[in-house]
């Protein structure tokens, strides 16, 4: 097997793995244009990143950590609709991003590669980015696993009990912005959402509990891209986009299997 092949392969299965417990979160809590959101941003730390010359990774995380904070202290006041405070950061941070890019004279960068991601251009710096900071992440949310669990199920109840709503919705909030920016690289900012939420989706009309929804949906992850890979490898087809596709054809199979 190839470097370029292995290093993808390890990268994607580092990302199904991380992307599995947050997306099952992101399916019961109903945050999927949160997600959306976030991964926008992600392209203004791309920006930022590029103008400066500094860490690219490091960058996109500083970027996508301060807009989660913003985005929580703003829905926390529900001066404005969430939806419209999400859409409007969502395509305003997006096109920012693209915006100074362009005015960026000494940056010549393609883009495409950020809006859909480069899975076959992995190298070693990414893998450890995506192993490292990914550990870090599943270790934090192990710690808040069943305090996120009760705020998932029932909220005021959680708060009644005890329950640190807030601080565990920004808690929440900023863990989901550093599984898109560890991710955004392999699937791309457009697709990042996606890949949380289709293989969670999928889990769920076939798990019964929580942690098994959870254990599924990092399989399920995995497969997607071993058959995206494949696809992209045999059929010469975009590695993020394939991805995608391949638990999206999962997706509907797991729904054939339900209703019969």
């Amino acid at each position: 097997m190839s470097d370029i092949l292995l290093y993808a392969l390890l990268a994607g299965y580092g990302v199904a793995i991380l992307a599995a417990p947050l997306g099952c979160f992101v399916v019961w809590r109903k945050m999927a244009y949160f997600g959306d959101t976030l991964s926008h941003s992600a392209l203004l730390g791309v920006s930022i990143g590029l103008m400066l010359d500094v860490n690219m990774n490091l960058a996109v995380i500083i970027s996508s950590l301060f807009l989660a904070i913003i985005l929580a202290g703003l829905q926390e006041k529900q001066r404005i609709a969430s939806d419209t405070l999400l859409g409007i950061l969502a395509h305003s941070t997006l096109s920012i991003g693209l915006v100074a890019v362009s005015f960026s004279e000494n940056v010549r960068v393609d883009m495409m590669s950020y809006l859909f991601g480069d899975l076959l251009a992995v190298n070693a710096e990414d893998l450890l980015w995506i192993f490292g900071g990914g550990s870090l992440i599943l270790l934090i949310l192990g710690w808040f696993w069943k305090p996120l669990l009760s705020l998932s199920v029932h909220a005021e109840l959680a708060q009644v009990e005890g329950v640190p709503v807030k601080r565990l919705k920004l808690v929440l909030t900023m863990l989901m912005a550093l599984v898109i920016a560890v991710a955004m690289k392999i699937v791309g900012v457009l697709l990042i959402t996606a890949l949380m939420i289709i293989p969670a989706a999928t889990a769920q009309r076939l798990a019964k509990t929580p942690e098994q929804m959870m254990f599924m949906s990092a399989i399920i992850g995995i497969v997607s891209v071993s058959g995206g890979l494949s696809a992209s490898w045999y059929l010469d087809s975009p590695a993020g986009p394939s991805v995608v596709t391949s638990s999206f054809i999962l997706f509907l199979l797991s729904n054939t299997i339900r209703s019969r």
